[in-house]
């Protein structure tokens, strides 16, 4: 079936674990058999971490050994396999919260100058379940915009920090990104052998980025992240609007939610055209106290001027939640559903999820992935798993959600690909009526 666009998808964990363990092998990296931690082995910050002082002579813990040679025993590769993602989960001593957001950490050296790799298997996983387009969440420049604002003391003033790094500062990093971006889109469509008689259909997917910004950092360096996603946004048409990455229930987080809104706010509207899509909500009871299930929803809307907002699972802790579902059908407020992920990490499903209240109350929906290789899904499961447990109509709902995914999204030519879309379901009705006719 033609699903659209997959909205709400982190680059890094879009990759399955095996492609971080091949990656690691080919390029000699070292893991950690205790901790399931990919690391360069000579990685002395990492090794010696805990040593005083630490030191380039520190002693390498015996259980630090080459990927290739420890991926020899079949069990440790399968164990590996679940550090590295909420494979099982279940079945070791950490809840799915906490091991999914360990991942990332876990296979970040793996990772290291493997963008182009990373694109083309999303894109050919894409390309196999008829997806038109991706919009893929990457922090390219994110660090060096930090450093602009080391040294800045938080303010409310935000028209005073911003004056405090220039846009020339800004500019060089957005030029080294776009480069990096080239680069990598190059690279992919070489190996897909895109441009030639033997493309491969993964090269007619369409990719666009958002820029994400990790949230976990003090307010001024969140701040200059902001205010250099959005400029990004502005400089390159691939990069299509900015996100908010990072566990929402972090101490930070929760400290400065707020001045978090206000900051995307005061850039939202120095930049109005970049389109802002905001973690909002992913949320629960027991996992943070009832005073932070309040208003993260409500004030991403209203302070930041969000555009979609992803996950939404805390909607009926809110205050007055009615009257906000009300206000996001009325402001066209989409909802970026992502139901194996709220399973995994807030235990949120079935009939204590929201999905079906946002659907009732006619707040527009798509479907999406979050994070398919850590989460081991793809669009499709999300598909099948929404059938299963909400019963949806293919004609009322189904259909919709996939329309939904490319009517909000933030790509410049999203009407050309909504008539690739309608081409795609009349192919896969037609073919499914004849069928049907062949069975008579």
């Amino acid at each position: 079936m033609p699903k659209g666009g997959d909205l709400h998808n982190h680059l890094t964990g879009a990759i399955y674990a095996e492609s971080y363990i091949d990656w690691a092998v080919q390029d000699g990296l070292c893991v950690d058999a205790t901790k399931l931690e990919i690391l360069w082995c000579d990685d002395t910050e990492k090794l010696c971490k805990g040593d005083e002082p630490a030191s380039s002579t520190c002693h390498i813990p015996d259980q630090v050994v080459l990927v290739s040679e420890a991926i020899a025993n079949h069990t440790f590769y399968d164990r590996l396999i679940d550090g590295l993602s909420t494979r099982n989960y279940e079945i070791y001593d950490r809840s799915g919260h906490d091991q999914f957001f360990a991942t990332f950490s876990a296979f970040h050296d793996a990772g290291h100058d493997r963008g182009s790799d990373m694109l083309v298997e999303v894109m050919r996983r894409a390309a196999d379940q008829n997806i038109l387009y991706l919009e893929l969440m990457t922090s390219p420049g994110m660090s060096e915009a930090r450093k602009l604002a080391a040294d800045m003391a938080s303010s409310d003033d935000l028209a005073s920090m911003r004056s405090q790094f220039s846009d020339a500062d800004l500019d060089q990093i957005i030029g080294l990104v776009e480069n990096g971006l080239t680069e990598m889109e190059q690279a992919a469509r070489k190996t897909m052998a895109c441009d030639t008689a033997a493309a491969e259909p993964a090269c007619d997917v369409t990719v666009r980025y958002l820029a994400q910004v990790i949230r976990v950092f003090p307010a001024p360096e969140v701040f200059s992240q902001v205010v250099y996603g959005m400029r990004l946004a502005q400089a390159d048409n691939r990069v299509v609007g900015i996100n908010l990455v990072a566990p929402e229930d972090d101490p930070v987080t929760l400290a400065d939610y707020t001045k978090q809104m206000q900051a995307i706010g005061f850039a939202g509207a120095e930049m109005p055209d970049v389109g802002i899509a905001l973690h909002a909500g992913e949320l629960t009871l027991g996992l943070v106290p009832p005073k932070d299930l309040r208003f993260h929803i409500r004030q991403a809307v209203e302070i930041a001027g969000a555009d979609r907002i992803g996950h939404g699972v805390d909607l009926m802790y809110e205050d007055d939640p009615y009257q906000l579902l009300a206000l996001l059908a009325e402001r066209d407020v989409m909802i970026e559903i992502n139901l194996t992920s709220n399973a995994v990490i807030l235990n949120v499903e079935g009939d204590r999820h929201p999905f079906p209240i946002y659907l009732g109350a006619l707040v527009p929906t798509a479907l999406s992935t979050d994070d398919e290789g850590v989460s081991r899904i793809d669009l499709t499961h999300e598909y099948l798993i929404a059938v299963e447990t909400y019963d949806l109509s293919y004609q009322t709902i189904i259909k919709q959600l996939s329309y939904n995914s490319l009517i909000y999204a933030f790509a410049e030519n999203r009407e050309t690909l909504l008539a690739e879309l309608d081409a795609h379901f009349a192919a896969f009705e037609a073919g499914i009526e004849a069928q049907i006719q062949g069975m008579h």
